[in-house]
């Protein structure tokens, strides 16, 4: 008995592009667009002691700001920074404290000229 031939199927890209378009239109509305911005900052080193005056001591806490002693909002950081007359402020997260409002506290820090934040450990 004769094999049949077989004929080859061709091959059909509409699925493959559909495919294709899917993954495209997911990774675009999946990745975000925006642009990040810097935050310098120095990480505090052992040393010598600085001259001049001691530095501030800025406490970030998930529901409250420290400068020194004083509870200080987000709002009255700048000012309250700026009575310092340019100083070296170690800033310090506490427990539970998020990225965000680290990055909220140090934006609102960084406005004030003069100042220079170093990031300690909590």
């Amino acid at each position: 008995m004769p094999r049949p031939v077989l004929r080859r199927r061709r091959l059909s890209l509409t699925s493959l592009i559909d495919v294709i378009f899917l993954l495209l239109l997911f990774f675009m509305l999946s990745s975000t667009f925006t642009r990040y911005g810097d935050l310098p900052f120095l990480a505090a080193t052992g040393g010598a002691a600085p001259d001049g005056a001691p530095p501030a001591f800025l406490r970030v806490l998930p529901d409250e700001i420290m400068l020194n002693v004083a509870a200080v909002t987000l709002d009255s950081l700048p000012a309250a920074l700026a009575a310092l007359d340019g100083t070296l402020v170690l800033v310090a997260p506490g427990e539970g404290v998020t990225a965000q409002r680290l990055v909220d506290v140090m934006v609102a820090a960084q406005t004030v000229q003069g100042v220079s934040l170093r990031l300690i450990g909590g």
